[in-house]
């Protein structure tokens, strides 16, 4: 059974960087590909950022790109999610999610995810 523990959401000005972190137990980091969610009120949960399970790859959706950058350290079984230039359009509940054969830029591969952290951008 895998765990992710999500953290370092909080309410910033526009313009302004946050940098979330996601813990992972119960299994090794480096065996699962890792994504970044988010849901905003009345909105469904949409596609923020990947990396492969070797680190090697990433990937973003447009909105994001240039802005986020997603990171993982296996030796703390953590992967980050660092946002600079953030806007109010990126308010919302943010969840890490885990697959180990899927897609993990698609919602429903994802076969773990974090209770989400919330982050409020105001203008």
């Amino acid at each position: 059974q895998v765990q992710l523990v999500e953290s370092g959401g909080g309410s910033v000005q526009a313009g302004d960087s946050l940098r979330l972190s996601c813990a992972v137990s119960g299994r090794t980091l480096s065996t699962y590909s890792m994504g970044w969610f988010r849901e905003a009120p009345g909105k469904e949960r949409e596609f923020v950022a990947a990396i492969s399970y070797s680190g090697g790859s990433t990937d973003y959706a447009t909105s994001v790109k240039g802005r986020f950058t997603i990171s993982r350290e296996y030796a703390k079984n953590t992967v980050y999610l660092q946002m600079n230039s953030l806007k109010p359009d990126d308010t919302g509940v943010y969840y890490c999610a885990a697959t180990r054969f899927g897609i993990a830029t698609i919602k429903d591969q994802n076969d773990y995810w974090g209770q989400g952290t919330q982050v409020t951008v105001s203008s």
